[in-house]
């Protein structure tokens, strides 16, 4: 039997194992008993999913300290951001459960019976319901956040759907603490424990994507491991959504006028933002495209000021280590390519790495040499006219995002560069830095292919669509219809009859 243990990045040493490889016969049995929670969390309706997710959030408090400590050994992220992401996973859980409670996220929709230009029309109530259990895999990343306790969890959870996790090899023991905590904070609640199952190893990952009960799955990870899992989603008789969050190099864009009024200012913030939690984000601006000139020499300059006295944390695990290494090197390599700024090499063993930034003209610009890389390094190009600007940037695969930094006098360029935001991103920051995505109501985290696989964002109220599907009850008795879709007092938004009625307060 395999057993499953994490390395401790500081180090490169293997840590002690945590569980063994979940076998075909446990991913049935967790699946199994994930089908039958289904009828009680419907049973609880919507305040007692509410209830159920305070109570979660509240454990994830309680147990902060031996989370951090588990994480950090697991990571090398460090406690300094472990405790804000978590933090933020406890607080997601909390909003989703005001996402509950306010109720337009099941968008009910009544048409009564009556008669139209088509003739006859009977009585239509519609409502998006839960999709039945749902899969979801950790991320490397974010041990907290997009992991077990994270908002894939969350949100399928406020949504009704019950939830088997795939535990990340990365920090395994960090997602087995981080179940129990949340299983005894169910069994507390006086919830079945099928509400929450978690499996090991990537054998198990295949097979759980393959159980005829898992109806939908959430991931975050690289572009490889998600080709891998949609593969077996695609031999199921069955078909199934997989909601995806890929890969992305989230291009900033620093106009001439942006980069003469403030561009030692923007250098400094892209040094803070390509090193952040050592680039390991997948909004990390890899790809950063300023003007040629003396102003875009100065805010390179500052960059590499900046640049030269920051050491970052230890890479996640092996495989980023020696990806980011491989890319570099490659960089390193090509003859058009510079490096114009290098970070403090580390002075001690485990997965550290030194920080890069290169630079290369905009018309020397080829698809092979972007791809993304999870580690504090950036591309710059160097770009003198716009067309030069567009030509490049559609050498960059669209992204989860892309940030513009305007000048005063930018107007008209705002809106072409927006245009082009628009068609390639799905959020569009301005003057700022893409790193932060903030857990709120107007949030998008997604974006077109390779960035994700979906319309859906990640994070946000909206999430909860990913794992919902709308029913229309035709000419129902009151008695089998929810009780968001019966006539009386409106309880939820409700569009009836085309306009749209809200709860009295």
């Amino acid at each position: 039997m395999t057993t499953i243990a994490g390395t401790n990045p500081y180090t490169g040493a293997r840590l002690d194992p945590v569980a063994e490889e979940s076998t075909p016969a446990d991913v049935d049995r967790i699946v199994e008993s994930a089908g039958k929670a289904i009828a009680y969390l419907e049973s609880i309706g919507r305040t007692g999913r509410a209830a159920l997710l305070h109570v979660l959030a509240d454990s994830i408090d309680l147990n902060a300290e031996e989370l951090i400590k588990a994480a950090d050994e697991e990571t090398g992220i460090g406690p300094a951001r472990l405790t804000g992401e978590l933090k933020r996973a406890s607080y997601q859980m909390r909003f989703f459960a005001e996402v509950l409670l306010e109720g337009s996220y099941v968008e009910a929709t009544i048409d009564t019976a009556g008669d139209t230009p088509m003739g006859p029309r009977p009585d239509l109530r519609r409502m998006l319901q839960p999709i039945g259990p749902v899969a979801v895999f950790g991320s490397s990343n974010f041990p907290f956040a997009f992991s077990v306790i994270g908002g894939d969890t969350a949100s399928a959870i406020a949504t009704g759907c019950p939830v088997v996790l795939k535990a990340h090899s990365s920090h395994p023991r960090t997602s087995k603490i981080s179940y129990d905590i949340m299983a005894a904070a169910v069994t507390n609640f006086g919830a079945p424990e099928g509400i929450l199952g978690i499996v090991f190893g990537q054998k198990a990952g295949t097979a759980l994507v393959s159980h005829p009960l898992i109806q939908a799955v959430g991931f975050t990870g690289s572009l490889g491991g998600g080709a891998a899992l949609m593969g077996a989603i695609s031999r199921r008789p069955q078909p199934i959504p997989f909601y995806g969050e890929l890969s992305s190099l989230n291009p900033l864009i620093v106009t001439h006028s942006a980069a003469a009024e403030r561009g030692v200012d923007i250098g400094a913030g892209l040094a803070a933002s390509v090193t952040t939690s050592a680039g390991q984000l997948c909004t990390k601006p890899g790809v950063v495209f300023v003007p040629q000139g003396p102003e875009g020499d100065s805010l390179v300059e500052r960059l590499a000021d900046d640049l030269s006295s920051s050491s970052v944390s230890p890479l996640l695990n092996r495989r980023i280590f020696e990806s980011y290494a491989a890319i570099t090197d490659a960089l390193d390599g090509e003859a058009d390519v510079e490096r114009v700024a290098t970070g403090k090499a580390p002075d001690e063993g485990g997965f550290r790495v030194t920080p890069t930034v290169y630079s290369i003209h905009a018309s020397r610009l080829r698809r092979e040499t972007v791809e993304e890389c999870f580690g504090p390094s950036a591309l710059i190009v160097r770009y003198a006219t716009l067309p030069e600007l567009e030509q490049a940037l559609s050498m960059i695969d669209d992204s989860l995002t892309m940030t513009i930094h305007l000048g005063t006098d930018d107007d008209d360029l705002a809106h072409r560069l927006t245009e082009l935001g628009r068609a390639r991103a799905g959020r569009i920051i301005y003057n700022g830095y893409p790193t932060g995505v903030s857990v709120a109501w107007a949030q998008t985290h997604g974006g077109p292919w390779p960035s994700t696989n979906s319309l859906h964002t990640s994070v946000g109220a909206t999430a909860v669509r990913r794992f919902l599907r709308p029913v229309t009850y035709q000419d129902a008795p009151t008695t089998v219809l929810p009780e968001e879709l019966k006539t009386g007092e409106i309880i939820v938004p409700t569009r009836i009859n085309g306009r749209l009625s809200l709860p009295k307060k």
